[in-house]
């Protein structure tokens, strides 16, 4: 059976599923152009470099999130529209990685924020306040953000309580929250760490404080 032809879009979405598969440091054009069957020469008819093709695989991504909601109001278009990007990167766990390595923002991604930007300008937040209100939103606004801690620890019980132990001594308010996170089965978002919770937690706080400065500019 004869193979399709090679074209940048196969060349891309073939790229971003080996990065799939085998992790973003492990890909490589000549593992790309194995997967394809062909020689690594005929990549470069189609992506000059590894860079160029980094770029198109940060917009095949891009192009997974959803087109903002017709007929709902600002705050709900934007909740949706990044709940649909943290998806598309959930589905692909390198993007963001990929994402903050760009020298510049691709094109997608530029199309991207200018829409995002435009919900919040069509929904009557000034350029000033939009202009904060990006700031604020950080990365967040792409559908990740950069956690301050890391959950990784010892996996053998006996370390992880000497580990703990010392901690203690030195940062006790941070091992309370850690102790805390870990075994309060009362919380909200039960045992330890629920990475969804926490984002959308975060994402409503700022929601909701723009939405706040929003109306007392309009109260004036």
């Amino acid at each position: 059976m004869a193979r399709p032809p090679l074209s940048k879009e196969r060349v891309l979405r073939a790229a971003v599923a080996l990065a799939d598969d085998i992790g973003i440091e492990a890909l490589s054009m000549r593992k790309l152009a194995q997967e394809l069957g062909v020689v690594p020469m005929a990549l470069y008819k189609h992506v000059t470099n590894k860079d160029e093709l980094l770029d198109g695989m940060v917009d095949v991504i891009m192009a997974q999130i959803d087109p903002p909601a017709v007929g709902t109001d600002w705050k709900s278009a934007v909740r949706q529209r990044i709940l649909s990007a943290r998806q598309a990167l959930l589905r692909h766990r390198w993007a963001s990685q990929v994402i903050e390595s760009r020298a510049a923002p691709t094109p997608a991604v530029m199309d991207y924020l200018d829409s995002m930007i435009g919900l919040f300008r069509t929904g009557g937040l000034s350029v000033d306040l939009t202009h904060h209100v990006m700031h604020a939103m950080g990365s967040r606004i792409l559908g990740f953000s950069q956690e301050l801690f890391d959950d990784s620890g010892p996996a053998n019980p006996e370390e992880q309580a000497a580990a703990m132990s010392a901690m203690a001594q030195r940062y006790p308010y941070i091992t309370e929250m850690a102790i805390a996170a870990s075994h309060t089965d009362e919380s909200v978002v039960g045992s330890g760490c629920d990475d969804q919770f926490e984002f959308e937690f975060a994402l409503d706080i700022l929601l909701d404080g723009i939405a706040r400065l929003h109306r007392a500019a309009m109260a004036g």
